[in-house]
């Protein structure tokens, strides 16, 4: 019934002024800002993929992965990413890199961090 929509994701954020400047100029998303219904940040992606981020006055972060950004090599971007200021979760389940590794191989290697408003995002391998 509903396969052939073009569905999107959406989260909450503080401030899609803080949000694009981090999408849009650190992480290198394409980014549109609309203010026509109130604060609204688009990224879209190549693939076709589009997730909406809403300026909401009590946003609360997002207790869970809102975005996964598959990547070609984890360990390299998460090193592209802490060069470029952002901080890498340190879990009990991550190396001192950030990255969590399954010595079993069943899980891809996979990184989280946050965006300015605290909503978790996270790269895993795309080799997986």
């Amino acid at each position: 019934m509903l396969a052939s929509s073009p569905a999107f994701g959406s989260w909450s954020t503080d401030s899609v002024a803080k949000a694009a400047a981090f999408y849009g100029d650190v992480l290198g998303i394409d980014t549109r800002v609309d203010e026509a219904m109130g604060p609204m940040l688009t990224l879209s992606f190549p693939n076709g993929a589009r997730f909406l981020v809403y300026e909401k006055d009590d946003h609360q972060p997002a207790t869970h992965t809102v975005l996964m950004l598959p990547v070609e090599d984890v360990t390299a971007t998460a090193r592209s990413l802490a060069e470029a200021g952002v901080t890498l979760e340190q879990l009990e389940w991550t190396d001192d890199d950030g990255v969590a590794r399954d010595p079993d191989g069943q899980m891809p290697e996979t990184a989280w961090f946050k965006d300015p408003a605290g909503n978790w995002i996270s790269i895993l391998s795309s080799n997986m």
